[in-house]
């Protein structure tokens, strides 16, 4: 088998300006995916519809990156990567545009649904076009610089949401990401060598890879992976405001610290990666339902809880750069196809974890959501483990 990483990319520099551009890409790809979350009331009043309504504005974005990540790799295979990767940066920034301008529902979901498509093309690419951005050996590492920014963007989407929709609007509140996305197209433009296809390696047959019992396991290891962890992290502001009884400015600072804790852990935990994959690729699921469990015994103690989500952010951000690392490893001539199950598996299990958790907290009490989260936690070490043994030696 012929490893994919680029070797006159690698004798000439690792390309970190461009690996840093993508991570700004990301940051502003997470909060334009997140932002409703905070805003649903004043999206809804505005447009004449219900919340419900507008909540789906995160289900359309969910599926839409779904079908584009399962069917990218086969669209775009005789594309320069660095076009593709720029013409779903445009894609973001119309996206805003639309959303910000929407002068009905209508309008404001077919926005949403343009920022799927990016979601869903660029995630599906972006560990193949590290791996052959940078040196195998700093693989992990460029994995870490874009879990990064999506650790910090996704927890200070919402609270930076509510803040501007209070204060200049919810069409400000998106129209404001427009820039920032200017700015890393600009910098994508400037730093991204050429990267034309490989017509002769690998395949852009997603599906086809689900025949190896590697990448099953692999994926169900995912898969349960963020089904528990949004079946418990969803429903974290409701929890910490009826049962640890916090006040919003405190409930906010704690989903800061634990971003930042998750930043601290992307960049800790991706160094070690190297040599310790699937000791970390099991252990930080099992940490983490540990962690769930901690939640249910302590979740009146404001100071216990902080700490436990302080925790909770610095190994469940992490964890994606692992599979990552897997990802490149596992299937180094098929690392778009890959990506592109990854993404969908990844979208599916946010969807899946959200719905059942939300389900459960309704209907048994937030004891049962974050029961649940536990059980799939441990479910997916368990599959990592299983991972492992079907996995060559030299890939691990």
């Amino acid at each position: 088998m012929t490893v994919t990483y680029d070797k006159p990319l690698i004798e000439q520099r690792s390309a970190w300006s461009a690996v840093f551009s993508m991570s700004l890409c990301v940051a502003v790809l997470i909060a334009s995916e997140f932002l409703p979350v905070s805003l649903l009331s004043p999206i809804a009043a505005d447009l004449a519809v219900t919340e419900g309504q507008t909540g789906q504005a995160i289900a359309v974005s969910g599926v839409f990156a779904v079908i584009t990540s399962l069917t990218i790799a086969w669209l775009t295979r005789r594309l320069d990567r660095r076009t593709v990767v720029l013409g779903f940066t445009w894609l973001l920034i119309i996206s805003g545009l639309t959303v910000a301008m929407a002068p009905d529902y209508l309008t404001f979901m077919a926005g949403r649904a343009v920022l799927g498509i990016a979601i869903g093309g660029f995630w599906s690419m972006s560990t193949a076009i590290v791996m052959r951005l940078v040196n195998r050996a700093d693989v992990p590492k460029g994995l870490a610089v874009l879990s990064a920014g999506n650790a910090i963007a996704a927890t200070v989407a919402a609270p930076l949401g509510s803040f501007l929709g209070a204060h200049v609007g919810w069409r400000w509140a998106f129209l404001l990401v427009v820039p920032l996305a200017l700015a890393a197209l600009v910098w994508q433009r400037t730093s991204l060598p050429p990267l034309q296809p490989r017509r002769e390696e690998g395949s852009a047959d997603v599906l086809r890879l689900l025949g190896r019992r590697q990448v099953v396991c692999g994926m169900a290891a995912i898969f349960c992976l963020f089904m528990g962890q949004f079946a418990l992290f969803t429903y974290l502001r409701p929890f910490l405001e009826q049962v640890t009884g916090v006040s919003v400015p405190a409930l906010s600072t704690m989903l800061l610290i634990m971003g930042a804790a998750g930043a601290a852990g992307t960049w800790c935990i991706g160094r070690l990666l190297g040599t310790r994959l699937f000791g970390i690729l099991v252990a930080i699921p099992l940490i983490m339902a540990g962690l769930a469990l901690a939640l249910i015994a302590f979740g009146t103690h404001t100071a216990v809880v902080a700490l436990l989500l302080m925790a909770w952010g610095f190994f469940g951000t992490a964890a994606p750069v692992g599979w990552g690392t897997w990802l490149s490893r596992a299937l180094p001539d098929d690392a778009e196809a890959g990506g592109g199950l990854q993404v969908a598996v990844i979208q599916l299990a946010i969807t899946a974890g959200a719905a059942t958790g939300g389900l459960l907290f309704d209907t048994m009490g937030w004891q049962s959501t974050f029961a649940l989260g536990a059980a799939l936690l441990a479910a997916s070490a368990v599959l990592a483990w299983t991972t492992w043994r079907f996995t060559p030696r030299q890939a691990a």
